[in-house]
C-alpha cells in the first residue's frame, strides 16, 4: 500500500511516502510558521522522489492533532484535498500516538505537547499500545502524574517539552522529538481503519472573535 503522510501540527513541516513497510522518500523542515506556503511543495518533491505519481497513491494519512491550530487545519484541509480530488481515503493520525511511536521504544511511555498558558497535552502508553486518552492538563499536575507513574516503574517521556517535564518531574528517561517521524505517521495510517478525519481539539484556540 503506498500511502502520502503529512504532519504539520507541531514545530516541523514533514511530509513522507511509503511503499508497505518500505520508506520511499521521507522530508522534514523545522519551522513554526509558514507551514501553508511549504506544504504543498514538499508534497510534489517527496512524490517526484518517490518516483511516483499522485495518482499512484493508494492512501493519505495527515496529523490531526493536538497541536498548533492553525498547522493542524493546514494539514487536514490540504490532506482532505488531496483526498477528494484522487478520490482516495484520508486517514487521520494522532500527534501523540505518532509521537510515540516514533520513539521506537518499548515499556512506559507518555507523550507531551506544549499546550500553551503553563497546560501539555499528554497521552500514556505502554509497549507503544495506548493506556490513557489524549488529555490536556495544568504542567504542575502534569509533573506529579509523570512522578508518581515513575514511582510504579521507570517512564519515558517523548515529545517537544520532554526535557521540560523531567526537569520538573524528576523522570530521568527522555526523548526529545521536535514532530514525529513523517514515515512513522504513514506507517500509522497504512494500517488504520477507514474513518473521516476530524481535528482533535483538546482546548479553545487563543485567538477568539472580536465583540461586535
Amino acid at each position: 500500500m503506498i500511502t502520502l503522510a503529512l504532519d504539520t501540527c507541531l514545530g516541523a513541516c514533514s511530509v513522507a511516502v511509503i511503499d508497505g513497510e518500505r520508506v520511499l522518500a521521507s522530508m522534514s523542515e523545522p519551522m513554526t510558521r509558514g507551514h501553508q506556503e511549504r506544504l504543498a511543495p514538499m508534497a510534489r518533491e517527496a512524490m517526484t522522489a518517490a518516483g511516483l505519481a499522485f495518482s499512484d497513491l493508494d492512501r493519505i494519512g495527515v496529523t490531526i492533532g493536538p497541536g498548533s491550530f492553525t498547522g493542524l487545519r493546514i494539514g487536514l484541509a490540504f490532506a482532505k484535498g488531496l483526498a477528494l480530488a484522487l478520490d482516495r481515503p484520508c486517514i487521520g493520525v494522532g500527534s501523540l500516538e505518532a509521537l510515540a511511536e516514533s520513539a521506537d521504544e518499548m515499556g512506559a511511555m507518555v507523550a507531551v505537547i506544549d499546550a500553551g498558558r503553563g497546560n501539555v497535552y499528554l497521552q500514556q502508553f505502554d509497549d507503544r499500545r495506548a493506556a490513557s486518552g489524549p488529555d490536556v492538563m495544568a504542567l504542575e499536575i502534569a509533573a506529579a502524574l509523570m512522578l508518581k507513574a515513575h514511582n510504579l516503574g521507570e517512564v519515558t517521556l517523548v515529545g517537544p517539552i520532554a526535557s521540560l517535564l523531567t526537569s520538573i518531574s524528576g523522570v530521568a528517561r527522555r526523548i526529545a522529538l521536535v514532530s514525529p517521524d513523517p514515515a512513522t505517521v504513514a506507517a500509522l495510517a497504512a494500517r488504520a481503519p477507514i474513518t473521516p478525519p476530524r481535528p482533535l481539539y483538546l482546548r479553545p484556540p487563543d485567538a477568539k472573535p472580536k465583540a461586535t
